[in-house]
């Protein structure tokens, strides 16, 4: 099953990197924008970070949420 991952980039994505990107939502927070949806392997990570960085977006960070509320209640990632 693909995992949920936050992806944050500096700058606007631009709409046809969007429809790209499946099951994304957007959230625009100054000026990133965050990418909140499935991922469903590293490949896939890997393709989606590529398109960004082709765009001149520069990659902030990639989380998986359920990574961090584990870390939050001192449980190991599954």
């Amino acid at each position: 099953m693909p995992r949920p991952t936050t992806r944050s980039v500096s700058g606007l994505v631009p709409k046809d990197v969007l429809t790209e990107i499946e099951g994304v939502r957007v959230v625009v927070d100054r000026v990133q924008t965050v990418l909140r949806g499935p991922v469903p392997d590293q490949a896939a990570l890997h393709g989606i970070i590529n398109r960004l960085h082709r765009t001149g977006l520069d990659l902030i960070e990639v989380r998986h949420p359920l990574d961090d509320d584990c870390v939050q209640d001192n449980q190991e990632p599954t």
